[in-house]
């Protein structure tokens, strides 16, 4: 089988040398997504976002939940419809307004990745935003790369930003004003400046609007190291799990 890169980070594996592993080229000679036993086959890492997808999040469940409450009250039941029906019209409508969001997320990261790599001139109003306050914060004399994939030991994973001993993550938001950051968020930076071989960098969400508006929020070095310490039990989990 052939490994093969993309432009995400949606297949969730990465190869040994830290190159992206997405999608494979199937036994029939078709490209699809790589599986847990592709992986097992290939000796894949499991992305740092795949293993935290084991534990819950409260707040993606709750807005989850608050679009499916949405699309029911905006679409009335036909009538003549049966509820069974309605309820697969409803979470059709809900599902649809999530891959909406989350396209408009990957779309924005995009947007900062070309900035970043000095690819485009146009842009719009968030990214001189999110790259002012990041000068402000950690000064004007870095050198930024976006995108460094990478693979450790048992995970690999593509970070949004990093310098010498920085290592930022980007998060797209309707809105800042309940912005804080789940522990999930600290575990995933924790485990990302390890895997980079940085593991005493400086780490720091950066949460932004389309609108411009942006909130960053440097994380403590104790808050971290207990972060990577729940990380590495939630990788031992996954692995024993998926006999990886």
């Amino acid at each position: 089988m052939i490994i093969k890169s993309a432009d995400s980070e949606s297949g969730h594996w990465y190869a040994a040398d830290g190159s992206p592993a997405y999608k494979i080229i199937g036994k029939n000679g078709k490209e699809r997504n790589t599986t847990v036993r592709d992986a097992r086959e290939l000796g894949l890492k499991p992305s740092v976002t795949t293993i935290l997808g084991i534990i819950g999040k409260p707040g993606l469940n709750t807005w989850l939940q608050q679009q499916v409450l949405l699309a029911a009250l905006t679409l009335p039941r036909i009538a003549g419809e049966t509820e069974e029906n309605w309820l697969e019209r409803v979470m059709s409508d809900s599902k649809s307004t999530g891959r909406d969001a989350m396209d408009r997320g990957t779309q924005m990261h995009g947007v900062l990745e070309r900035f970043y790599r000095g690819e485009q001139d146009d842009y719009p109003v968030y990214v001189d935003q999110v790259d002012a306050s990041i000068r402000i914060h950690f000064g004007h004399d870095q050198t930024w790369e976006a995108e460094r994939s990478f693979a450790y030991e048992g995970f690999g994973g593509k970070v949004d930003l990093i310098a010498e001993n920085i290592v930022i993550d980007f998060k797209s938001k309707d809105k800042l004003d309940k912005v804080v950051p789940y522990h999930e968020q600290l575990m995933q930076l924790a485990a990302y400046r390890v895997g980079l071989g940085k593991p005493t960098a400086r780490c720091a969400n950066v949460f932004f609007t389309a609108e411009g508006d942006v909130k960053l929020i440097e994380h403590s070095e104790d808050d971290l190291a207990s972060a990577w310490d729940c990380f590495q039990y939630l990788l031992a989990f996954y692995k024993r799990k998926n006999n990886i």
